[in-house]
């Protein structure tokens, strides 16, 4: 993030408050909450969620979409104080990037709320930073607006890594290649 000039941390904190603030005040925002979370029939990432220990979609997924939340409103702000779209790809842990995509999958919504309030949003795959660390900027701008992060959820880069490297062992063991993007299973004809 060197090459950049970052805005001042307290400055992001608190415009990322008021942008998270104006989204959950939208007229439309319980409707994007609800289909966010719809979403979970095509949740099979093999390598994003299942990187939170004991992963439960059920138990995880309301704390983790305000994670997500929370993870757009820093990028919008840094965007704001930068008009940067590189700039605005600060880092965000693995899972909590993850949840940015199920809301992003709403797209109309969340097209429609950013614009009534005002609001860029950014994220853009070949971009974005999931190297994410704690004590970093990101680290820094989301304890100056709410406090501690979910350590749940906002893992570091290096345990990410890590465990990817357990789960991949574990999805091979089974035949699942690649960490689930390839496998060599046949299926059956179904039985008439």
């Amino acid at each position: 993030m060197t090459q950049f000039e970052m805005p001042a941390v307290d400055a992001v904190a608190g415009a990322a408050r008021e942008i998270l603030d104006t989204i959950k005040s939208d007229r439309e925002f319980p409707a994007f909450r609800a289909a966010s979370l719809e979403y979970s029939e095509d949740w099979q990432c093999f390598t994003g969620f299942p990187v939170v220990e004991r992963w439960n979609l059920e138990a995880d997924s309301a704390p983790l979409f305000e994670e997500g939340l929370r993870a757009l409103a820093l990028k919008a702000a840094v965007w704001g104080a930068t008009g940067d779209d590189q700039a605005a790809e600060i880092p965000i842990a693995v899972p909590v990037d993850e949840m940015t995509h199920a809301m992003l999958a709403q797209s109309q919504l969340l097209a429609r709320i950013a614009a009534r309030s005002g609001v860029s949003i950014i994220h853009q795959t070949d971009q974005e930073h999931t190297d994410y660390r704690a004590g970093g900027y990101t680290h820094d701008c989301y304890r100056a607006a709410w406090g501690e992060p979910p350590a749940r959820y906002w893992l570091d880069h290096e345990e990410v890594v890590r465990r990817r490297d357990v789960l991949a062992g574990l999805y091979q063991s089974i035949g699942m290649g690649r960490s689930g993007r390839e496998h060599g299973i046949t299926f059956a004809p179904a039985a008439a």
